[in-house]
């Protein structure tokens, strides 16, 4: 990428104007009179326009559930050549069976330097998940590097919405709907079908991908915490709308079924003009979380930083949450404040987007990630395990650090690239190795000891 184009997106992505809500209705329109008034498909639609539907669920699913907008753009989706299989490159999808189930806990460094002219499509790396892109269910853990912008080329995922988590490098976002920019410490929310591309604010990008095959994101329900807190709705950023009218080569990317497929349109697809509804790409800022914690004593389950969760058939049990660990205070009397021991039903990959997360002192560093699967026991590392249980516990700040997790219902399996990674670290189990023997009989229980 040349600075030239470096310095364009970046002076584009300062000037964006939003429409704040999530599941708003929105309505947008780049050129007044573009959208229709009092019905969705007129017989002419306005300005030359023509009218057409993304849906996002089943026409009929709840009212409180449905996901749909209408679009008003220059050509029609439908006005397309055939589309040919490509190359998958390093993106892999469910059903994941390249090699078995694993319970060993795993971490990796971050991706390797990628080639010279390496893009937001061509930099994905998938890492594994479960489920079956079929079926519409499960979720896949891909990361990306890219050190050159998408030109006149646009990327879509029939799969699934993704769920993009920059950590190193910017991204200004040209969507159907319109222009978003993700900056590290902000995740991009891409809805399936939508059609976008990636232009770099910096020289090079690196972070993270959620593609969620199963019920669309929602903000969790918050229950006894009440009406307020956690992410809040009006910090989620919904793009106005912008087009191009561009009548020149174009190759649009789909991940269909788990392959790519490529198409070379005469035209860019990117030609919504104005919409409106519910179903919509958004930017939110994760230092903007709410974070909700204990201010008496014990370290809440992490549930309680749930961002986004996709529901599943079963209530309470997602097919995945997205979970923030941002910026808090603890505050626990008598308490261990990192976070606990722990054997999860759960599985669960966590990332870190900058600085340490006080669980883990050493080895786990932006950029890479672990994998705990369900019932693999992890927790804190030995030497935070000895500082925490020595700490003077008056308030601390923890805001030095900015971690997340992908929590799923199902095992994460692994993708032969993943297993056989030159930066998948060895020796991840020697963390918990010294946790000594503290135990203290105290001379009077009533266990039984053993000869």
């Amino acid at each position: 990428m040349t600075g030239t184009v470096g310095e364009q997106a970046r002076k584009t992505a300062q000037g964006l104007a939003h429409s704040p809500g999530f599941g708003n209705e929105h309505s947008s329109e780049a050129v007044p009179g573009a959208l229709p008034v009092g019905r969705n498909s007129p017989q002419r639609a306005p300005l030359g326009l023509y009218a057409e539907q993304l849906s996002g669920t089943a026409f009929t699913e709840p009212r409180a559930h449905n996901r749909r907008s209408w679009l008003y753009r220059i050509r029609p989706s439908a006005a397309h050549p055939p589309f040919v299989r490509m190359d998958n490159g390093g993106v892999r999808a469910a059903p994941f069976t390249a090699t078995e189930p694993d319970p060993n806990r795993l971490r990796w460094n971050p991706l390797p330097e990628p080639p010279a002219g390496t893009d937001f499509v061509a930099g994905l790396w998938t890492l594994g998940g479960n489920g079956d892109v079929t079926q519409r269910t499960g979720m896949a853990v891909h990361l990306y590097h890219a050190n050159s912008s998408m030109e006149r080329r646009v990327f879509s995922s029939a799969d699934g919405e993704l769920l993009i988590v920059p950590e190193r490098g910017g991204l200004l976002l040209r969507t159907e709907f319109g222009l978003l920019a993700a900056e590290p410490g902000h995740v991009a929310l891409i809805p399936r079908g939508v059609r976008f591309r990636v232009e770099l604010l910096d020289d090079s990008a690196r972070g993270y991908v959620c593609e969620n095959y199963g019920r669309p994101f929602q903000l969790p329900d918050l229950g006894p915490i009440g009406a307020n807190g956690l992410a809040n709705p009006r910090d989620f950023l919904a793009p106005v709308a912008a087009y191009e009218d561009a009548d020149e080569p174009c190759e649009v990317i789909n991940k269909y079924c788990g392959n790519l497929w490529s198409a070379a349109y005469d035209h860019s697809p990117l030609d919504v003009v104005a919409w409106h509804g519910n179903y919509t790409p958004y930017v939110y800022d994760l230092r903007r979380f709410n974070v909700i914690g204990s201010i008496s004593y014990d370290h809440p389950d992490p549930s309680i930083f749930t961002v986004l969760t996709s529901p599943s058939d079963t209530p309470g049990l997602a097919g995945v949450d997205f979970v923030v660990f941002a910026p808090r205070w603890l505050v626990g009397e008598d308490t261990f404040r990192p976070p606990y021991f722990h054997r999860n039903v759960m599985s669960e990959y966590m990332g870190l987007i900058e600085g340490a997360y006080d669980a883990k002192a050493e080895g786990f560093v932006p950029g890479g990630g672990s994998l705990h699967n369900m019932m693999s026991a992890h927790g804190p590392d030995r030497a935070t395990f000895d500082k925490a249980s020595s700490a003077e516990l008056k308030p601390q700040k923890v805001d030095d650090g900015l971690a997340f997790m992908f929590e799923t219902r199902w095992p994460v399996l692994l993708t032969e690239q993943a297993r056989t990674a030159d930066h998948l670290q060895s020796g991840y189990d020697d963390v918990w190795q010294g946790l000594e023997r503290h135990w203290q009989s105290g001379g009077s229980s009533s266990g039984q000891r053993r000869p």
